[in-house]
C-alpha cells in the first residue's frame, strides 16, 4: 500500500469510527506513529480533521456530520421533493421523507 492509497484508507477509517488514536492507526497500517501524525498533517488540509489531545479521549476525529462519500441534494432539489410528497401517501411518502432526511443539505 502507497502512501496515497493508506491516507484514503486513514479517511474511510476515521469516517466509520468517528474517533481513534494515533497508535491505532499506527498498528492497524503497520506504520509508525510518526507516520501516521505525516498522514493526518496532509489529510487535515482538506478535509475537517481535528486532533484532541487527551489521555484517554484524544487522538484523532472528524468533524460531526462529514461523511465521504454522502451526497447532497440542492435547495431547489430538496423542494422539489417536498413538493411532490404532498401527492404521495404509504410507502412512497415514506421513502420521499427518508431521502429527504439523508440527503438534504
Amino acid at each position: 500500500m502507497n502512501y496515497a492509497e493508506r491516507r484514503e484508507a486513514i479517511l474511510e477509517v476515521l469516517c466509520i469510527r468517528r474517533h481513534d488514536t494515533y497508535r491505532n492507526l499506527a498498528f492497524e497500517f503497520q506504520v509508525s506513529r510518526e507516520t501516521i501524525r505525516q498522514d493526518i498533517a496532509v489529510l487535515m488540509c482538506s478535509y475537517p480533521i481535528e486532533t484532541v489531545r487527551g489521555r484517554h479521549g484524544g487522538g484523532i476525529k472528524i468533524a460531526d456530520g462529514f461523511y465521504l462519500y454522502r451526497k447532497k441534494l440542492t435547495a431547489r432539489q430538496a423542494a422539489l421533493l417536498v413538493k411532490l410528497s404532498a401527492q404521495l401517501a404509504g410507502d412512497d411518502l415514506a421513502t420521499i421523507d427518508s431521502i429527504l432526511r439523508q440527503f438534504a443539505p
